[in-house]
């Protein structure tokens, strides 16, 4: 991997910023503002794809909702770029500042320093910022607004009862969450019984960073090549999973994560409907988040058979200990689009190198996308067969 900082000039890199912006709002939401600023008629499909991909709404204005996208979006950025630069003048030059804040909320992990903030794992300030960057950049621009609108309700009236979505409660219960078991487990993995090495507060502060910068945001305050198994397995799992949907954030979504534990728990359970809260989830969601599930696995499945076979795959198991591992964590990083790696990236042979971006295009699409695409060129069946039990388990 080329170091940002280090081999690419200034314009380099600006151009590098302004793809990770691009990237992050989506192409889809700037063509539409584009064509809402030129004063154009956007098509009524292109309006119900921006409706549900970002708010679950087909019935919104496109036009004031990007406006606010945009401008909520430049707003964080700025106010975390000032942060930054605040924290740090030197470290954090008025461009440093704002390539870092736009990385970080873009969930891109680009960084201008060669250790990415590693040199910084025991800074609060910088660490809190870029976290909170992160966490607004994957929760989704729909759960951002009506947050907006919630503080604003409450700042005019405090005592007002607001009720929320529940969309908006899923997903900031369920990223809650798994903050929160990744900030445990990893402090548990590394820091556990560990004195001297590093202080509490450093350990305390570096783990709850991993956990949420893994999933798909690429920073890193620890070096992860240094780092236990437990903790990359466990990493494996939160970047498997991912941001919320309509977020920049990439992998299989918060919510396909809450509905598949709700289904389990529903059969366990043996009760018809998959419930969240006050809710039951509707089977074409359910069947939806199973069929992404699959397709998620099966992806990272071939794509990590591939790997093996093009990064040595006829030296023998004891000469290449621990490269399976490696190979894992580097793909389901690329399918979430991550941006984290053990230092393997640099290594891969050329045909490696075309897996993990087939691979991080993918993830930046969406797999449910990408398979939509195609079942929209099958033929529909009008007919169905015969049922009968077949023995499982």
């Amino acid at each position: 991997m080329a170091d940002t900082g280090q081999e690419f000039t200034r314009t380099g890199q600006s151009v590098i910023l302004l793809l990770i912006q691009m990237g992050g709002l989506g192409i889809m939401t700037f063509s539409s503002l584009t064509f809402f600023l030129w004063k154009k008629r956007v098509s009524l499909t292109d309006r119900i794809a921006v409706g549900q991909s970002l708010l679950h709404n087909s019935g919104f204005h496109l036009g004031r909702f990007l406006v606010q996208i945009v401008t909520v979006t430049l707003v964080i950025e700025l106010s975390g770029a000032l942060l930054l630069f605040f924290a740090d003048p030197e470290g954090f030059s008025p461009f440093s500042a704002l390539f870092h804040a736009i990385s970080a909320f873009c969930n891109a992990g680009f960084s201008l320093h060669s250790d990415s903030l590693v040199g910084y794992k025991s800074d609060w300030l910088v660490n809190l910022t870029i976290i909170l960057l992160i966490i607004l950049g994957g929760i989704g621009f729909a759960v951002i607004v009506e947050g907006k609108d919630i503080l604003l309700a409450r700042f005019k009236n405090p005592k007002q009862r607001i009720q929320k979505s529940w969309h908006f409660t899923v997903v900031l219960q369920t990223s809650l969450f798994l903050i929160l078991a990744g900030w445990l487990y990893i402090y548990c993995a590394e820091f556990l019984g560990v004195k001297g090495e590093i202080s509490c507060h450093e350990a305390i502060l570096t783990s709850l960073f991993q956990s949420v910068t893994c999933r798909t945001a690429g920073f890193n305050s620890l070096d992860l090549a240094s780092m236990t198994n437990a903790s990359l397995v466990f990493m494996i799992f939160l970047m498997f999973v991912g941001g919320a949907p309509g977020s920049c954030a990439g992998g299989t979504k918060v919510t396909t994560f809450r509905i598949l534990a709700a289904f389990i728990k529903a059969q366990i359970s043996d009760r018809d409907q998959t419930v969240i809260g006050k809710y039951a989830v509707d089977q074409e969601s359910v069947n939806k988040a199973l069929t992404l599930l699959f397709f998620s696995l099966a992806l990272i499945f071939f794509c990590l058979i591939a790997l093996d076979f093009t990064e040595g795959g006829n030296v023998p198991h004891t000469q290449a200990r621990g490269q399976f591992l490696e190979i894992l964590f580097e793909t389901v990083s690329a399918f979430g689009t991550a941006g984290l790696s053990t230092g393997l990236t640099s290594k891969l042979s050329p045909p490696g190198k075309v897996i993990i971006m087939f691979l991080m295009f993918v993830g930046r699409l969406g797999p449910l996308v990408l398979l939509s695409s195609i079942q929209s060129m099958r033929t529909k069946i009008l007919f169905s067969k015969p049922e009968e039990k077949l023995s499982v388990g």
